[in-house]
């Protein structure tokens, strides 16, 4: 037998998925378990949708990131990127594996103060920051400032009192092979200095004289979900004539793919980490403190969603839908970007899948499609589905359409389940209302 019960002579689909969080297997009970914790039995005790996470998924990727680097250099720091799920227990926990975080609001600085975050490592992004986000920011003292734009250099100088260590976002002119919608370096880019335009430099001079902002480094970020190396080199190459005596950080952003489908094979984090340290060592030099900002491939593959399958419907010669109680209330990104994911019926993990399903959400709209065409155990009323790597940006765009509660946070650990975020109630829905 192997270390999970299963025979030596089979093996465990699920177990050597990359697609599912670390340490999930198929129990003797034919159910999907993930650390430790049987998903049927999770469903029935918390309900369903939920996002389940398994707790030493997400820190072993903080501490294979801080491997890699340690392993290279020790002029280095790791951001966890919280827009991928800003939950108050994940900036907890990545503040207890010694990671830094960066921040896209007053929202999330406020999470990230509440979770233990030490304010000088906090970093502050946002291509529109609110003067109300600016001065937030200055208050309670955070790290670094990383200015997007020439209206708010001129915001920053208005409002800040003394000093503050700021970088320069630079679009370097980079377009990785990625989804339109989460490309950020090319050229026409909402975000940041382009370099090919002239303002990157233009943006530097000016910073350079100012009174209240203290440029210590550069920002470059290209994108998101992708499995090539070549353009982080390419863009590190490009900000790097920008360098002065100045530069003592060089931000290369996050961007590391993770596997949604059984198919897709992502760069490990390894030879991720190794790309961007050489890059930055052979352009900016040895004294450069290197900064990286993951967080799909921090959380996305430790986190999954289940459902409760409510209605099977065929329609014969055509197709087969499996409608579940969420969807594009739990997880937008099939809608919004085409994401593909697979689902697997939780009760049957074993069973051989047979029948080609359209996963559908339970919304008020044609578009809300989890999964097309995803081959299943034959599904019944009743059964538990689970969509696997949506613990990046499930979450975080969650929203009330349909007046649908939002789902609970459940961390899974050695077999015992908690509660991180509550399922909201209907009350929740009303609670903000001040008339009538």
């Amino acid at each position: 037998m192997t270390e999970h019960g299963q025979s030596s002579a089979v093996a465990d689909p699920i177990a050597t998925s990359l697609v599912y969080p670390e340490g999930s297997r198929i129990n003797e009970r034919g159910h999907l378990e993930v650390a430790g914790c049987d998903v049927v039995d999770l469903a029935a005790e918390f309900g369903t949708p939920a996002y389940l996470y398994a707790e030493d998924d997400m820190r072993n990727r903080a501490r294979a990131y801080r491997d890699a680097f340690a392993a290279r250099t020790d002029n280095f720091e790791i951001l966890f990127a919280s827009k991928a799920f800003p939950c108050t227990a994940a900036y907890r926990l990545f503040a207890e594996e010694g990671l830094s975080v960066d921040v896209a609001s007053g929202g999330e600085l406020h999470m990230a103060l509440q979770a233990g975050f030490e304010p000088t490592r906090i970093h502050m992004h946002g291509n529109n920051k609110s003067d109300e986000e600016i001065s937030l920011a200055a208050r309670v003292g955070v790290g670094h400032l990383i200015l997007d734009s020439f209206d708010e250099i001129e915001r920053c100088e208005r409002l800040l009192d003394g000093p503050q260590d700021v970088l320069i976002r630079v679009t370097p002119g980079i377009k990785p092979s990625t989804h339109d919608y989460i490309q950020t370096g090319q050229l026409d880019s909402k975000f940041g200095f382009g370099l090919e335009d002239g303002l990157a430099a233009q943006a530097i001079e000016r910073v350079l004289r100012s009174d209240v902002l203290n440029l210590v480094g550069l920002h470059a970020h290209i994108g998101s979900q992708i499995f090539e190396l070549e353009p982080y080199s390419l863009a590190i190459r490009a900000i790097g004539e920008l360098a002065g005596d100045w530069c003592r950080l060089v931000n290369v952003g996050g961007g590391l793919g993770i596997a949604y489908t059984a198919e897709d094979e992502p760069p490990s984090i390894e030879s991720y980490v190794d790309v961007k340290v050489r890059g930055v060592t052979d352009v900016f030099g040895d004294d450069v403190r290197i900064l990286i900002e993951p967080g799909r491939s921090l959380v996305g593959n430790a986190g999954l969603t289940a459902y409760r399958v409510g209605t099977v419907k065929e329609i014969p010669g055509v197709r087969t839908y499996a409608a579940v109680d969420g969807g594009i209330s739990d997880n937008l990104r099939p809608m919004l970007y085409g994401s593909r994911y697979e689902a697997l019926i939780a009760d049957r993990a074993a069973a051989v899948p047979e029948t080609v399903v359209t996963v559908a959400g339970m919304h008020c709209e044609s578009g809300d499609v989890l999964v097309r065409d995803a081959t299943l155990a034959s599904p019944t009323v009743g059964d538990v589905l689970v969509t696997p790597a949506t613990g990046a940006y499930g979450y975080a765009m969650a929203s009330n359409y349909n007046g649908v509660t939002r789902p609970p946070v459940i961390f899974c650990r050695n077999g015992e389940a908690r509660v991180v975020v509550r399922r909201e109630a209907y009350e929740d829905l009303t609670s903000r209302d001040v008339d009538g």
